[in-house]
Parts: C-alpha cells; sequence; structure tokens
C-alpha cells in the first residue's frame, strides 16, 4: 500500500508538487507520501485560523462534546486501519499500534468529557478589605491559535493529546508532525472535520523546522505545544516569545529495585518497560538502578526475560520488539555502548544489530555502566537497558536524581518509609510505586521536570493551559 495524503490548510486538502516519502523502517521501501509544506503554507494556515476560533467560539460546550465524542466512534470504526499505517511509519509491532489506537480514542474520550467542564468558581470579593458590597467570579475561554508539533513514535495518540483538548477548550490549530510519521496524524485531522469541526479550525501542515518555527514564532500563536527532544524545546523556548509553552522533552528514566521487592515482578515489568516501541518512548526504562544484595539474582531473571523477546517483522502478531525508525539510529546507539564499554560497562545481552533488517537492534542489556556514560546521563532512545547497583536507598535517590532529565521514575519496594523518600525526594514529575516509569494513564496529568519539559498534558491539565482566566466582578453596592 501507498499512503497519498494531502495537507489541510484550514481544513481544505492541498497538494504540492515536492513531496516528504515516508519510509517503513523494517524494509525501508517508501510506503507513502506528503506535501512538502512552507512557512508560506503557515501563514495561509493562522489566517484560516483566526476565522476557525470565531467559529469555535460559537459552538456550545454540548456541541464541542458531541463533536469529540463521534472523532473517537469514528476513530474506533477504524481502528485495524489506522493501527496498520502506524505500523508502517513507525515499525512498532501491530499490537503495539492497536494499543496506541485505543489510547487515542481514550484519549479524544476524555477531552470530550473535559469539553463540558470548561467552567471557573465564584470568590467572595469581600474577603479583602476593599471588596465590600462587590461580588466576583471568574471563567476560562480559549487563548487562542495552538501550534502543534508532535514526534514519530506515538504519532497517533500525542497528536490526539494536543488536538483534542485544543478543540474542547475552542482553539483552532496548526498541527506539525513529525516529518517521519506524517501518515496517522493526517488521518486523525480528516476524522476530525468529518466529525464537524469548523474546517478553517483544522490545519496540518507536514514539514521540517523551517514549518516549525513559523508556527513557534508566529505573532498570532497563543499557546505552542511541542513533544520533542531538549534541544529542539530549548530553541523554541527562546524564540516563541510571549507564548503559553506546553513541552515534553524526554527523559532517561529510572527504575529502583529494592532489596524488599518482588524481583520476578521487577524485572518482569522492567523489560516490558525497556523494550516496547524499540525503547523509542519518553519513559522507557532505561536507567535500573538495582540494590547490590539482590543485584545478582536480579540481572540473571532480567537476562532470562530479554532472551525470551522476539525480534523481528512489526506485522507479525508474535512479534515483541520492532526496528528503531531509522538505520542512522542503529548506529548512534552502537557508538554509545562502545563509549559505555570502554569506561567499563559490560553488555549482558544483546548488543548488536540483526543482519535481516538494517534498522532492527537486538534488546540489549548493559550492566555496571559508569555515570559518565551517555547511556546513563543522555535519552538512550533505543532498545537498551542499563543496570547499576546501589549499597542504600539514600545512594539510589541520588543517582535517579544526577539527571538533567525528570520526567517519571518507578520504585519497587515493599517499605512505605522508602516509597515516601522517592515520593517527596525524587526530581521527577511523577513517581510510580511498585511499577515502571513507563506507565501513563491518558487522563491524569503527566510531564516533567528540570530538562524533562514545561507544562502538563492529560485533557484536563492541557485544556488549563489552552484557555485563559477571565475574571469578572460586580459592584452590587451602587
Amino acid at each position: 500500500m501507498l499512503y497519498k495524503l494531502p495537507m489541510y490548510i484550514g481544513g481544505e486538502p492541498v497538494e504540492k508538487e515536492e513531496k516528504i516519502d515516508v519510509i517503513y523502517p523494517y524494509t525501508q521501501e517508501k510506503i507513502g507520501e506528503v506535501p512538502k509544506g512552507s512557512p508560506e503554507d503557515v501563514e495561509k494556515a493562522i489566517q484560516k485560523a483566526k476565522i476557525g476560533l470565531k467559529k469555535l467560539k460559537n459552538l456550545t460546550a454540548y456541541e464541542k462534546y458531541k463533536i469529540l465524542s463521534k472523532v473517537a466512534s469514528l476513530l474506533e470504526e477504524n481502528r485495524e486501519e489506522f493501527a496498520k499505517a502506524i505500523v508502517y511509519e513507525v515499525g512498532k509491532t501491530i499490537r503495539e499500534a492497536r494499543t496506541e489506537v485505543d489510547r487515542a480514542i481514550n484519549t479524544i474520550t476524555f477531552s470530550a468529557e473535559e469539553a463540558k467542564r470548561v467552567g471557573g468558581e465564584y470568590q467572595p470579593v469581600d474577603a479583602s478589605p476593599n471588596g465590600k458590597g462587590k461580588r466576583g467570579f471568574y471563567f476560562r475561554e480559549p487563548a487562542g491559535i495552538a501550534a502543534c508539533i508532535t514526534p514519530f513514535n506515538f504519532p497517533l495518540n500525542l497528536t490526539a493529546h494536543k488536538i483534542a483538548p485544543a478543540i474542547a477548550a475552542g482553539c483552532p490549530f496548526v498541527l506539525k508532525p513529525s516529518e517521519r510519521t506524517p501518515i496517522s496524524p493526517t488521518m486523525l485531522c480528516e476524522l476530525f472535520l468529518e466529525a464537524g469541526v469548523p474546517k478553517e479550525a483544522v490545519s496540518v501542515i507536514p514539514g521540517f523546522a523551517d514549518v516549525g518555527q513559523a508556527m513557534t514564532t508566529h505573532p498570532d500563536v497563543r499557546v505552542v505545544s511541542f513533544t520533542g527532544s531538549l534541544k529542539v524545546g530549548e530553541i523554541i523556548a527562546r524564540q516563541a516569545g510571549l507564548k503559553k509553552l506546553v513541552m515534553e522533552l524526554g527523559s532517561n528514566s529510572a527504575v529502583v529495585v529494592d532489596k524488599d521487592a518482588n524481583l520476578q515482578v521487577a524485572a518482569k515489568k522492567a523489560v516490558l518497560g525497556g523494550f516496547a516501541v524499540a525503547g523509542q518512548v519518553c519513559i522507557s526504562v532505561q536507567r535500573i538502578l538495582v540494590h547490590e544484595d539482590v543485584a545478582y539474582e536480579f540481572e540473571k531473571l532480567l537476562k532470562e526475560e530479554v532472551s525470551k523477546l522476539k525480534f523481528g517483522d512489526p506485522m507479525d502478531e508474535t512479534t515483541d520488539v520492532g526496528p528503531v525508525i531509522a538505520v542512522d539510529e542503529v548506529n548512534r546507539i552502537k557508538t554509545w555502548i562502545q563509549e559505555a564499554v570502554e569506561k567499563g560497562a559490560k553488555v549482558a545481552e544483546g548488543g548488536e544489530a540483526c543482519e535481516e533488517c538494517q534498522a532492527l537492534f537486538k534488546p540489549t542489556v548493559v550492566i555496571d555502566v559508569p555515570e559518565d556514560a551517555k547511556l546513563f546521563y543522555e535519552e538512550a532512545f533505543a532498545p537498551v537497558v542499563t543496570v547499576k547497583r546501589f549499597k542504600d536507598i539514600e545512594e539510589a535517590l541520588q543517582l535517579v536524581n544526577k539527571s538533567n532529565y525528570g520526567l517519571q521514575v518507578g520504585v519497587f519496594t515493599n517499605n512505605v518509609k522508602t516509597a515516601w523518600k522517592f515520593i517527596e525526594g525524587a526530581e521527577v514529575g511523577g513517581v510510580i510505586i511498585n511499577d515502571i516509569p513507563t506507565f501513563r494513564a491518558d487522563h491524569f496529568p503527566y510531564g516533567g521536570v528540570k530538562g524533562s519539559g514545561i507544562g502538563r498534558e492529560g485533557p484536563k491539565f492541557a485544556i488549563e493551559d489552552y484557555t485563559e482566566i477571565k475574571s469578572v466582578i460586580f459592584d452590587i453596592s451602587i
């Protein structure tokens, strides 16, 4: 199948001579193409979005709820079609792709429900000394045009996390999907149009950095929602100016395995979190910190679980791990592992690419990784987990926090005091007790601290950033 999709400017399909090819990571074959957008296209989309903003303001909360509910229903009806598209553009397994579609349905459903709850609050103005005789309240109204930029690893659900809350809040959007994975985001925007979102409120412009820069720096854009690398996020933050920013910028998530933990459960879950989507998840398990008293037993269990993984054809229903997004990433992964080995680490499992597929890297475990190796302090975004031993909980907490990132941490322990030490002391946006940091509930607040970003996703929390508070005060003493 060859996917040929247009870009959309103000809800209207647009074709261009210059195309972006979409490559299936498993075979390196072209599976689709989309028009290559430009800054001029962004300008046209933003002018249309101004009309879309007015039309969205005229919709009632119930009407927005009904539209988003219809989007969710349409996506459910086309579940398998979307899942296959995700496999072809990302390379994740068909089972992982179906899960992503299901999550996107939930995300849009949650957004529909929140559309009915974008409200405000009565405030006692007379709590202030000068407030006698006055009554007041505040409410939320749309912030304005939203620029949304999404990554390759969850092209459907992360798009849903940006554009569904935007519509719930009453904000038109201009979407730039990853140039590597523009197929499913464009298909999703088509469902938004089919469901009845005012066409001027919907634009999707595939492209490269010049498109993203035109979106994020445009003076008529009020909200920038970006998921991607810390490096790009810092550039956007410097260039965007006075805009509302929501940024999820990655991590090198840690898992702590205490000596009283259920080691078998911890090993199974660590493998699940480390190798899902070939490790290309912002909250992938990357750094496993294990108490030295149980390290030998845990490492043995971990290697056993990794050895059970089946890697290969993503369309095979039994495949556990598919390819990474591009061959260049395989070369980078090899370099990082080699650097760690030269600094004293040991490859306990995997550590090499597969002969049958250039972009397929064997699930890998590296132990005794030093703190000055990239595999420890950078985001690997690869099917690689590292193991490092610690002596006590204070050292484990120090190792968790020894990172420029702070998205989520998983802690396996049966000691409530230990759990609370991490809840209170870990410099992260989320602490997951007796599970992996890869766990995410799509309605829950999600985001990080330090280099992991600004703001929170999850429909209810994203809507806070897509809206502005307007205060109203009446003087009833006159």
